[in-house]
């Protein structure tokens, strides 16, 4: 007979200790989303965000090519840009005092820095990031050598199969903050166990009696067939580990981060895709703002009570639950 695993402890989610640990053992070792092509169109362009507490900045130099640096100057720490996108002149300049960097991560000019024999400005180039692309998605790690991008895709990349996606852009970015710790709205995620009760109007859209997730490597696949084909949804949902969604609309689809900031917050940063930006469709927007609040109830409402000291560990469902306790394995593992 299948067994029931037990949860994850309590202390997991409700120990600040654990967040950092989490951030060396778990983000500084994987691949996150920043952004899409989309936002880098020309030149000179940049991005910056902050994926689990490092700020980084990708940038597309005079060559085409995009590059991907931590957004901390050398001399320091100021951030190399102020805002989250734009274009340059050419070089990034630190607002803080005025180092000026080539698109390439070199160090131009240390503004009025004075005579120093023992400073070279060639060894205080940008810290540099590795970034693969995939999809017309970019993808960073803080990592020396992290595994293939590719790799950790590749069963989204079959299940996805022959659908083109070189026609989308950005249409529109949301922002929700949660009062939980990440993990909590990640196994949230990571079942569709609570669809009939916390989501009435996905229910309507899908049939939740036939909801299946397959872990297939660090990947979570769900499939919900739509009832009506001309529905919101295509029934397609996909979690990468650690913590990035791809939810795939009739037409488009969005990308969700799930960051945290720090041990008790989660930030979720939506990216909509459309075929050449066109505007979101109001009924999509009005379905994920839906499915949304009613997460952020649950999760903060489960939280409270991983807090509260009265409950220590659960039992995960083998029909609905096994890629949480995937998810809750990898995570001893890391």
């Amino acid at each position: 007979m299948t067994q029931s695993p037990l949860t994850a402890p309590a202390s997991w989610y409700s120990d600040p200790s654990h967040w950092p640990r989490e951030r060396a053992g778990v983000f500084a070792k994987s691949w996150q989303f920043v952004t899409h092509e989309s936002a880098l169109p020309e030149p000179r362009s940049w991005r910056a965000e902050t994926l689990a507490g490092y700020p980084v900045l990708l940038v597309r130099g005079e060559d085409g090519e995009v590059r991907g640096f931590h957004n901390v100057c050398r001399h320091r720490a100021g951030p190399l840009v102020r805002t989250e996108q734009g274009v340059c002149d050419g070089v990034l300049v630190c607002p803080y005092h005025g180092w000026r960097y080539a698109l390439d991560g070199r160090l131009r000019a240390a503004r009025d820095f004075g005579a120093a024999a023992d400073f070279d400005p060639r060894e205080y180039g940008l810290f540099p990031l590795n970034i693969a692309p995939w999809r017309g998605l970019w993808f960073a790690s803080v990592a020396e050598n992290p595994a293939p991008l590719a790799a950790l895709l590749a069963p989204l990349e079959l299940r996805l199969a022959d659908a083109d996606w070189s026609n989308l852009r950005i249409a529109a970015r949301r922002t929700h903050t949660l009062a939980c710790n990440w993990k909590t709205y990640v196994e949230n995620y990571l079942e569709g166990y609570h669809v009939p009760l916390l989501h009435p109007t996905l229910d309507a859209e899908v049939h939740s009696d036939q909801y299946t997730v397959t872990v297939e490597g660090r990947t979570a696949l769900h499939y919900a067939p739509p009832r009506d084909p001309m529905g919101v949804y295509d029934g397609l949902w996909a979690w990468v580990w650690p913590n990035i969604g791809v939810n795939v609309y009739r037409r488009g689809l969005m990308i969700e981060r799930m960051s945290p900031l720090g041990a008790d917050r989660t930030q979720l940063d939506y990216l909509y895709l459309m075929p050449e930006g066109d505007a979101v469709p109001g009924e999509t927007l009005v379905m994920a703002d839906q499915v949304t609040a009613e997460d952020k109830w649950i999760v903060e409402r489960v939280q409270e009570n991983l807090n509260s000291g009265i409950y220590e560990h659960g039992r995960l469902s083998p029909k609905h639950e096994g890629a949480i306790a995937a998810f809750q394995t990898w995570l001893r593992e890391a």
